[in-house]
């Protein structure tokens, strides 16, 4: 039995093309948000599950790399994370590949090679990280400010 269990739901309507669907989370957070093959494939406005895991991974990871900064005696004041979830077209479907994640950094105590350390263990620690290592290719660029 899992120590920490987080809900989420979907719900589709229609076929593929003219469908929609909405997502929601067991928090609130997310009621409704609405998805479709627009906002997926194309430009159109709602989310989709790409974002979402970018959101989940730029949020895990860099709440992983200043618990990691902080015990090693580092102030991390600030840190912002960039996800980008690239997807390719593989025989009748997609398959996603890529995870870049651009971590920028304002923290006390650190020079910029203690700090892609740091990056480099929080991303072998993150437990998104973990579920995609060796399905995804996932690359971190480390900016100090």
């Amino acid at each position: 039995m899992a120590d920490i269990a987080r809900k989420a739901s979907a719900h589709w309507t229609g076929d593929l093309m003219k469908g929609q669907g909405t997502v929601s989370t067991e928090s609130g957070t997310l009621h409704g948000a609405q998805y479709s093959f627009k906002t997926r494939f194309e430009n159109g406005v709602g989310t989709n599950p790409e974002e979402l895991l970018a959101a989940a991974h730029a949020g895990c990871f860099t709440m992983q790399l200043s618990a990691l900064l902080g015990a090693h005696g580092h102030d991390p004041q600030d840190l912002q994370t960039e996800a980008t979830c690239g997807m390719v077209r593989e025989g009748q479907g997609f398959k996603i590949t890529t995870m870049h994640l651009k971590i920028t950094g304002k923290v006390g105590n650190i020079d910029a090679a203690e700090f892609q350390k740091h990056v480099e263990q929080a991303a072998g620690m993150c437990p998104l990280s973990q579920v995609m290592k060796g399905n995804v290719e996932i690359t971190h660029e480390a900016v100090l400010s």
